[in-house]
């Protein structure tokens, strides 16, 4: 992922697969949406435990991804990045393993961390050395504790930190609004792939950046 934007540029999009899917059917939905929008970033979301069906998966979304230039990282299962050619790991708790990891990975690694609304775990993310740290949900979702990571968190995390902010959770276009000034990504997946066109609902949940 590219560095943090300047204030005045276009967010860039990070996108994130479903927490289940075929790996056969969802390629080409997913080849579909990746060339019909600019992405930054793919990050590989399964809820399976399974190393085989998580495998086939990483192997196919590579595939697509790797053809297009956009690198896939995965979520939690860190050891597995490096053995399926993956391109890093997104953490989500925060700062915990974020120093292991890097010293593992190298510095070419992409690490990224979710640290909810809670800006002490960003601080600490930060400080181990992850590329960017996402703060979430910046919508209402009755996931989690329900609590929100609000505008103003935003507002000093880019205004202090140079580590790149990934705003993500229950998006819609009025929060892609309000959030362009103030955040570098906006990561969005569960917005989109229940929708007939992905590709169509992507486009006019992030429509307010091109206003």
């Amino acid at each position: 992922m590219s560095e943090q934007a300047d204030p005045k540029e276009r967010p860039q999009l990070y996108l994130i697969t479903p927490p289940a899917f075929d790996p056969a059917e969802f390629a080409p939905r997913l080849a579909h949406v990746l060339d019909g929008i600019e992405i930054a970033c793919l990050r590989l979301t399964l809820s399976a435990t399974d190393e085989d069906l998580i495998s086939r998966a990483a192997d196919a979304l590579r595939t697509v991804a790797h053809e297009r230039d956009i690198p896939l990282v995965i979520e939690h299962h860190a050891l597995l990045a490096e053995r399926l050619g993956l391109d890093g790991v997104h953490l989500p708790e925060g700062q915990r393993g974020v120093r292991k990891l890097r010293d593992e990975l190298g510095a070419d690694a992409i690490i990224g961390a979710a640290c909810g609304n809670s800006r002490h775990d960003g601080l600490n993310a930060a400080e181990a050395g992850a590329d960017y740290v996402s703060f979430a949900p910046i919508g209402d979702s009755p996931l989690g504790s329900g609590e929100r990571a609000e505008h103003d968190l935003f507002a000093w995390w880019s205004e202090v930190i140079e580590v790149p902010v990934v705003a993500e959770g229950a998006l819609t276009a009025e929060l892609v609004e309000k959030f362009a000034p103030v955040t570098d990504f906006f990561a969005i997946g569960a917005e989109i792939w229940d929708n007939d066109d992905p590709l169509a609902a992507l486009k006019t949940l992030v429509a307010p950046l091109d206003g």
